[in-house]
């Protein structure tokens, strides 16, 4: 686990070689197909050297939950186990790994309709009135939420409205996760939050130097997608296509894609301070044989040299 830009992805790509792992992804971005440049997919010749699962899982029209993450990994998990290998998950979205640790409240499942429903609704309104709906009927959640957050206030009020209760009553109660067996948990943080700024700096850079831009072109030419949809809420995507939108030169996309980059990454951060997990320094030297000497020892043999 960690922050983006923080090296997960390459030490779970290292870890997976020396260890024979296989990764499950945990990255609610590298599920959709074609979104490649802008979620730092593995390429072809990482994904030739290692397994890995749950990428390219669906178009971006579609959605995916943490509910069906948690069912699909748990799936991999044993799939690997069974073939005698290490499972690697690794990602970056906080809310998949809570769902396969801890389990996820038992909520109604989404309901397509009344989603399109509360869209229709907040194209009408804008999701700050949306907002102070929610603050009518669950003002617990409504404190907690950004004004504009659309996909949080829809979810909401879709468990309002299939429920007939708020939604902060009801994540208390919470389903079984899934039984992993013995697991061992790397935390990969910077001692020095400039150093990932600049790692964040410097990866937006290389995406829109790789096409990200002509990439979202070819999404928007090849699907029907618009704002809405989880895919182009995605950081990167989202800065795109409303620069798409309004026109300007590169500096100003780089500058909302980086900021937004970097909200995303303080999000993560105040997650993973909440975890019982001494954390490695992710841009400190040795951190590669420090991480390989913790799975060593939960797999019960030496660790070799990464």
């Amino acid at each position: 686990m960690g922050p983006t830009a923080s090296g997960k992805s390459a030490l779970a790509h290292a870890l997976a070689l020396r260890f024979d792992g296989e990764i499950v992804s945990a990255d609610s971005a590298q599920v959709f197909r074609g979104m490649d440049i802008g979620t730092a997919k593995p390429g072809a010749a990482e994904r030739a050297e290692v397994a890995y699962h749950l990428i390219d899982v669906i178009d971006p029209t579609d959605a995916y939950s943490a509910a069906r993450f948690r069912a699909d990994a748990a799936v991999a998990i044993a799939a690997i186990r069974a073939r005698g290998r290490v499972p690697i998950v690794a990602g970056g979205t906080m809310l998949y790994f809570k769902a396969l640790v801890d389990g996820l409240s038992a909520l109604p499942a989404a309901d397509p309709a009344l989603r399109a429903a509360i869209e229709s609704r907040a194209a009408e309104r804008g999701w700050p009135a949306l907002h102070g709906e929610l603050a009518g009927i669950d003002p617990a959640t409504a404190r907690r939420l950004d004004p504009a957050d659309a996909q949080r206030i829809q979810r909401a009020l879709e468990v309002h409205a299939l429920s007939g209760r708020p939604l902060s009553a009801l994540q208390g109660r919470r389903e079984p996760a899934p039984q992993l067996g013995r697991t061992v948990s790397l935390v990969l943080v910077p001692a020095d939050r400039a150093k990932l700024h600049r790692a964040i700096g410097v990866r937006f850079d290389a995406m829109l130097d790789a096409g990200l831009v002509d990439e979202v072109r070819g999404l928007l030419a090849r699907w029907p997608l618009d704002a809405a949809m989880p895919s182009m809420r995605c950081v990167g995507y989202r800065q795109v296509l409303a620069w798409l939108d309004r026109g300007g030169g590169r500096s100003d996309l780089r500058e909302r894609g980086v900021a937004a980059t970097r909200q995303l990454a303080r999000r993560q951060l105040t997650w993973l301070r909440s975890l019982a997990v001494e954390p490695l320094d992710c841009f400190a030297a040795g951190v590669g044989g420090r991480a390989a000497a913790a799975v060593a020892a939960a797999l019960d043999h030496p660790a070799p040299p990464i």
